[in-house]
C-alpha cells in the first residue's frame, strides 16, 4: 500500500467514524422525539434504522482491521486505529440504545412523572456525544476530560428522575386504583425507568468515546479504567 494511499485511508476512517457518529445521534434524536410525541411511524424509522449502524459499524471494523493487517501500523496510527475501532463499538451501542427508545414508543400508554424531564436527559446526553466526537475530531484531550466531569451529572440526574419516580409510587400513585390500572401503572414505571437507565448508558458510552480519545492523543489511559 502506497504511503499516500495509507494516509488517505487514515484520513477516510477519521472521517468515517464521525459520520456514523451523525447517523447515530440523529437515531437518538429520533428515539426521543418518537417518544415525546408517541409516534409510532417514527418510532418504526428507528428500529428498522438500526440496520444501517450496524451496517456502518461492519464496514468500519472491516477498515481498520485491514489497516492493521495490511500496513502493521505503529505508536500514534496505531493508537488512532485501535481507539477508532472501540469507539465505532461504542457507537454501534448508542445505536442499540436508540432502538429501545422507539421499543417504548410503542408501549407507552399515557404519561406517568411528568415532573421527570426525559427531554432534558436526553439533550444533555446528545451533547455528549457531540462533545466526545468534537474532541476526537480535534484530538482535543482537555475536551475529553469535560466529558467525563458531566457525566457524574448526569449520573445525578438519572438518580434524581429515579428517585422521583420510586418516592411518588409509594406515596400517591397507587392509592385509590384498581387491579388492572396498578398493573398497567407499573408497566409504564417500569418503562420510563428503564428509558432513564438506558440515557444513563448512553453517556456512559460518551465517557468511553472520551477515554479512547485520550489514550489515542496522548497514550494516557486515565479514563479508561
Amino acid at each position: 500500500m502506497p504511503r499516500e494511499d495509507y494516509q488517505q485511508k487514515l484520513i477516510d476512517l477519521r472521517e468515517n467514524v464521525l459520520y456514523m457518529s451523525e447517523v447515530v445521534m440523529e437515531r437518538l434524536r429520533m428515539g426521543l422525539d418518537a417518544l415525546e410525541q408517541k409516534d409510532d411511524d417514527l418510532a418504526w424509522e428507528v428500529i428498522d434504522g438500526d440496520e444501517e449502524v450496524n451496517q456502518l459499524y461492519l464496514e468500519l471494523e472491516q477498515d481498520c482491521i485491514d489497516l492493521l493487517a495490511l500496513q502493521q501500523p505503529v505508536a500514534g496510527d496505531l493508537r488512532f486505529i485501535a481507539a477508532s475501532f472501540k469507539i465505532i463499538t461504542d457507537l454501534e451501542r448508542i445505536g442499540d440504545l436508540a432502538t429501545n427508545l422507539g421499543e417504548y414508543t410503542h408501549e407507552a400508554n399515557h404519561d406517568v412523572f411528568p415532573e421527570v424531564d426525559i427531554q432534558e436527559l436526553g439533550a444533555f446526553t446528545v451533547d455528549m456525544i457531540d462533545d466526545a466526537m468534537t474532541a476526537y475530531a480535534d484530538e482535543d484531550t482537555d475536551g475529553c476530560y469535560g466529558i467525563a466531569e458531566r457525566d457524574d451529572d448526569l449520573d445525578e440526574l438519572c438518580e434524581r428522575a429515579s428517585e422521583i419516580v420510586v418516592r411518588d409510587l409509594i406515596e400517591t400513585e397507587l392509592e385509590n386504583n384498581t387491579e388492572e390500572e396498578v398493573e398497567q401503572l407499573l408497566q409504564d414505571v417500569s418503562r420510563l425507568l428503564l428509558t432513564v437507565r438506558d440515557l444513563e448508558r448512553v453517556g456512559d458510552h460518551a465517557v468511553n468515546i472520551a477515554a479512547r480519545t485520550l489514550y489515542m492523543v496522548e497514550n494516557d489511559d486515565e479514563l479508561i479504567y
